[in-house]
C-alpha cells in the first residue's frame, strides 16, 4: 500500500481511507495505485465480511487531480492508464460478494462519484454536496460514472447532472438515490461503521444478496431466476443460514 490510501481491517470489516487530504483525495498516480491493491486486497481476504471507504480531510473525493493533469507530457496516454488502473479497484469492489458502504463527507465530485458508486450503500454528512462537474474541465465521465449513474437515478437524471456544472445537496443527493442516508457532518463515520458492523454479521447472505444484484445484467430473465434458486439453495446450508433459520423456526 501507499500512504495516500490506507487499508486496514479490524472485526472482519476493511477499511479503505482515500489520504491525500490536501488535493481534496483527487487521485494522482501513487494514490490510483495504493486504491487498486487496497480494493483488491480487502475484496480477496476471507477474513473481510464488509468492507468501507471513506477519505481524510475535509471531503470525500475530488475525482482525478487536474493540477497533475495539467503537467503531463503525453496527457491521453497517462490519463487512459491512470483511467485503467483505479478501475481496477473498482471492479474488485462491484465485483466482489462483499457489501461496501461509503462514508462520503464533503465534496464528491467528478471521479469521486464513481468511487462512491462502486460502494452499495453511502452516507453523507448533511453539508455534503455530490455532483459530476466534468465539463468544466473539459472532461467527460470516468471510473465508472457514465456505466453506473444512470442504474441509480435513472437515465433522464444522470443526463441532467452530468450536462450541468452541478453539485447536488444532501437532501437531494439521497432524493435522487445516490446516497442512502443524510447524518450529522460528524456522524458520516460513525454510521458507516454501525452499517458494516451489520452485515458482517451475516455476511454470506446480504453479500450475496449484493452479488445478485451488481451482476444481473449478465443474465437473461430465465437465468437470473436460476441464479436465485441456486443462491438461495447454498446460503440456506451455510452455517450462519442454518443457524437463523433454526433459531428462527424455534421462535
Amino acid at each position: 500500500m501507499t500512504t495516500a490510501v490506507l487499508l486496514s481491517i479490524d472485526n472482519g470489516i476493511a477499511r479503505i481511507t482515500l489520504n491525500r487530504p490536501e488535493r481534496l483525495n483527487a487521485f494522482n498516480d501513487e494514490m490510483a495505485e495504493g486504491w487498486a491493491a487496497a480494493a483488491e486486497a480487502a475484496a480477496q481476504s476471507d477474513e473481510v465480511r464488509a468492507i468501507i471507504i471513506d477519505a481524510a480531510g475535509r471531503a470525500f473525493c475530488a475525482g482525478g487531480d487536474v493540477q497533475a493533469m495539467a503537467q503531463m507530457d503525453e496527457r491521453a496516454d497517462m490519463i487512459r492508464e491512470l483511467a485503467h488502473r483505479i478501475n481496477v479497484g473498482i471492479l474488485a469492489l462491484t465485483e466482489s460478494a462483499k457489501p461496501v458502504v461509503a462514508a462520503a463527507h464533503g465534496t464528491t465530485a467528478g471521479g469521486g462519484l464513481g468511487i462512491l458508486l462502486s460502494s452499495d450503500y453511502a452516507v453523507i454528512g448533511e453539508s455534503s454536496r455530490v455532483g459530476s462537474v466534468y465539463g468544466g474541465v473539459g472532461l467527460t465521465p470516468d471510473l465508472s460514472v457514465s456505466a453506473q449513474l444512470a442504474a441509480a437515478v435513472g437515465e433522464r437524471r444522470a443526463l441532467q447532472l452530468l450536462l450541468q456544472e452541478r453539485l447536488l445537496p444532501a437532501d437531494e443527493a439521497v432524493e435522487w438515490g445516490l446516497a442512502a442516508e443524510k447524518v450529522a457532518d460528524d456522524q458520516v463515520g460513525a454510521r458507516a461503521e454501525e452499517i458494516a458492523a451489520f452485515w458482517a454479521q451475516n455476511a454470506h447472505a446480504y453479500g450475496e444478496a449484493k452479488r445478485l444484484i451488481r451482476s444481473r445484467s449478465e443474465r437473461t430473465f430465465r437465468e437470473q431466476l436460476a441464479e436465485e434458486a441456486n443462491t438461495i439453495a447454498t446460503a440456506s446450508e451455510s452455517a450462519e443460514g442454518d443457524k437463523r433459520i433454526r433459531a428462527f423456526a424455534s421462535r
